[in-house]
């Protein structure tokens, strides 16, 4: 990959998008669903769409040039608005630029620890539903779980809604109820979290879309953080106060077979 210019848009402003697709045995796993929600991205940031085919080309030859075409690796494919100049404008015909890397993922073995973090999400924001180059929350909200020796961070957005962990959605238990935040608590709609809620209803499964507080995650009987490279992953703590996983992951897992 060439060197990435100093006046690029991704650089300088965030400007852009990114997904971060699992590879696994020299496999993109949900490749289409990935590109199809760049794209979608696209339109809502104004940019144009990147090609497709290659894009599968790129992050294909990031598993080769790194040496994981047949380990278990995260491939990040990103998007930037291109070259501009000085100021927020971009050029009147921007031209995107993209690119992708590649790095070795391992499957987490043990159950994540949580905190409920004091970075907020901006659920007003089109950015806090796109998977944006500017997520300087997130790396926020992170830090704060890893100074609170925790795993992961739960964000809340700007009216105290549960939104999302800091690279995870999430899903909860209690009682017979299974809940998982809307959309517009300003939510990623993850690949996996879509494809879970697509085939609950066919398993008997009933999800419920919701604006929760702190509160209600606290009363949780099970937590669980999904995304695309961990899957389907359980909680064993939020804010230092213990939680038995009892096969909600698993059950979760399953329902999002198809992508994982």
């Amino acid at each position: 990959m060439d060197a990435v210019p100093l006046d690029d848009r991704g650089l300088t402003l965030g400007d852009g998008l990114f997904e971060t697709i699992l590879a696994h045995g020299g496999m993109l796993v949900a490749v289409d669903a990935h590109l199809r929600r760049m794209v979608a991205g696209c339109e809502v940031l104004g940019l144009p769409a990147p090609d497709v085919r290659q894009a599968d080309r790129l992050c294909r030859e990031a598993l080769e040039r790194a040496g994981l075409a047949g380990a278990r690796a995260a491939v990040r494919l990103t998007l930037t608005a291109g070259s501009g100049g000085r100021g927020l404008d971009r050029p009147a015909q921007p031209r995107p630029r993209l690119f992708a890397t590649s790095a070795s993922a391992p499957a987490p073995v043990q159950p994540a620890r949580l905190i409920v973090a004091g970075t907020r999400r901006n659920e007003t924001s089109p950015a806090s539903r796109l998977k944006t180059l500017s997520y300087l929350d997130n790396v926020l909200a992170r830090r704060e779980a890893a100074a609170a020796g925790a795993d992961e961070a739960v964000m809340l957005n700007s009216r105290g809604d549960v939104a999302c962990a800091g690279a995870a959605n999430l899903f909860w238990r209690t009682g017979e109820r299974l809940f998982t935040p809307a959309l517009a608590c300003g939510v990623l709609d993850g690949i996996v979290r879509g494809a879970i809620l697509a085939a609950a209803p066919a398993a008997g499964l009933a999800i419920e879309e919701v604006a929760a507080p702190a509160s209600s995650l606290e009363a949780a009987d099970e937590i669980v953080l999904t995304n695309s490279l961990i899957g389907a992953r359980p909680v064993s703590a939020l804010n230092g106060i213990g939680l038995s996983p009892r096969g909600l992951a698993e059950r979760l897992a399953g329902l999002a077979a198809g992508v994982l």
